[in-house]
Formats: C-alpha cells, structure tokens, sequence
C-alpha cells in the first residue's frame, strides 16, 4: 500500500515544509489542490458536501497547481506529486502537456496527473471554454496529453481540437499516469478506458463498495481485468493497519489520509507544527507497521 498525504485550502507558505516533513516520514505523493477562481455570485453546488454549499472556497489560498507541484519538486527528491484533481478540460491540453512534461522531466518522473471536470460553469465562461459536451472535450484531452508526453510525434483529429504533426522536448522518460477523479458512471469508464487509474473523492464505506464493483465489471467487460490499474482512495479504514489491510484485499493501491476537514468557512487555524506532528504521528503508527 502507498499513502498519499492530503491538504488543502491553507497557508499557501505551508505547502513546503509540508512536502518535505511528508517525504521524510515516508509519504509516497503528495496531493495537490486545484481551484482557478471563486465567483462573487454562483448558483452552482459543490458535489461533495451534504448540502452543497460552496461558501467554505471563499478566500481560501490556491496556488497554480503546476507552480505548486514544481515549487515542492524543488525541495524533496523522492516525493511524488499528484493533483486532486486538475480540471483538465478548461485548459488548452497542448499546454497541460508541456508543463506535465516539464515538471516530470525536471523531477524524475513524480508527477502522476490526476485529472477530473470541474463542476463549476464559471470556470469554462471564464476560460472561453463551452460548458456543454464537456466530457468529451475532456476525453480529447486526455488523449492529447497522452500523445504529446510521450516524446514522441503526435497529431490529432477530433471534435474540438485538430493538431498537427509535433512532439515535446524535454520528455519524462517514464509515461504519466493519468488517474481520473469523478464518481460517475462516466468517469469511472473514462478512468478505466482512457486513464491508469481512477481517485476517489470521498464518501462512506458502502458507497465505495459500490463504486468498486462498478470499477470492477467496467474493467471486465473492457478487457482490461488484468492490466496494471490505480486505485487512490479516501476511507475510515486507511487511519487504522487492519483497515489498511482491508483495503489492500479489495485492491486498493492508493490512500490519502489528511488530519482536518476542510470543508468549513473561514481561514485553516491550525498551526504549520501541528499539522506536522499529525501526518508523522500517522507515519509512525500506521505507515511503518504497513510495511
């Protein structure tokens, strides 16, 4: 089992000693958040609170999550970066590609691409990109960042993007995984036929089940039971070494842990040194004794 260290909406200053207090604990990744504005007046709802409610994004910090995931390159050598989830298909792709391919080349290979939709039609209006068919926009994208990290030559005919024969240098020399977030029937067959792997955003123990047996027969009936497949969950039972063999039994490669609920209004209080004490504190009872 690998273990994913999560924060968000905090100090942006934070984010640093953050990934390198993570790395030297044993962390493999670090998730890194993606948020591109906040819209005075919205009548959207955020999918992953109880009632909806948005409120709690107002005037939090979100760094550029490529500027971010470099910045912490920067300062550690082993840690991997995976964004949770970038909402990749707001952003040109042949762009996403070269700063994909930049900060992987630049740290060895350990950026995992997590990629999703955003839910809020005000990110595209203020994009110039149009909400509708926006899955399959998102589809194009994924297969253009494929293509265009690999290296190699690679053009592209589709419905919303046509390019021309080009590659990329500097290229990673391992592929990128693609890991798609999204609870959906749509993005978990998007994660399994177009992604290496699918993240979990968050929900009770019987609803992951579900999404499980789901991910499950989709890899079936695609022919892909037995590839190599990512499974980055957030769950109870990963706080625990019994639940994290529970996981593990059900095929889950991935956790991510975090020690606060962000989800509320207002600055994060707690302190830099007590949220390093918190993720060591879980190293040293879970972490090691999953070895």
């Amino acid at each position: 089992m690998r273990f994913t260290y999560a924060e968000a909406m905090t100090d942006h200053s934070y984010y640093l000693p953050l990934a390198q207090a993570a790395e030297r604990a044993g962390y493999s990744s670090i998730t890194v958040p993606d948020s591109v504005l906040y819209p005075e007046e919205s009548d959207s709802t955020y999918p992953y609170t109880e009632d909806g409610n948005r409120e709690f994004l107002e005037d939090k910090d979100f760094i550029e999550t490529f500027i971010l995931t470099a910045a912490m390159g920067a300062v550690t050598s082993t840690l991997r970066f995976t964004p949770f989830v970038l909402k990749l298909p707001i952003r040109p792709p042949v762009l996403v590609a070269k700063q994909a391919s930049s900060i992987a080349a630049m740290t060895g290979n350990r950026l995992s691409l997590g990629v999703g939709l955003s839910p809020w039609p005000e990110d595209f209006q203020a994009l110039g990109v149009p909400w509708e068919r926006r899955g399959k926009r998102m589809d194009e994208c994924m297969d253009i960042v494929r293509g265009l990290t690999s290296g190699e030559y690679f053009s592209y005919q589709g419905e919303f993007y046509d390019i021309q024969s080009m590659k990329m240098s500097p290229a990673p020399t391992e592929p990128i995984p693609l890991l798609v977030g999204g609870h959906s029937d749509a993005a978990l067959r998007r994660a399994v036929v177009r992604g290496d792997g699918w993240m979990h955003a968050g929900g009770d123990g019987e609803e992951l089940d579900a999404l499980l047996v789901k991910l499950d027969r989709i890899r079936k009936a695609e022919g892909k039971a037995d590839d190599p497949f990512e499974i980055h969950v957030i769950s109870f039972d990963a706080y625990t070494v019994d639940g994290v063999k529970r996981l593990e039994d059900k095929g889950i490669t991935d956790v991510i842990v975090g020690f606060r609920i962000p989800y509320i209004k207002g600055p994060d209080l707690e302190p830099l040194d007590t949220k390093i004490r918190n993720l060591e504190s879980f190293a040293e009872t879970v972490i090691a004794k999953c070895g």
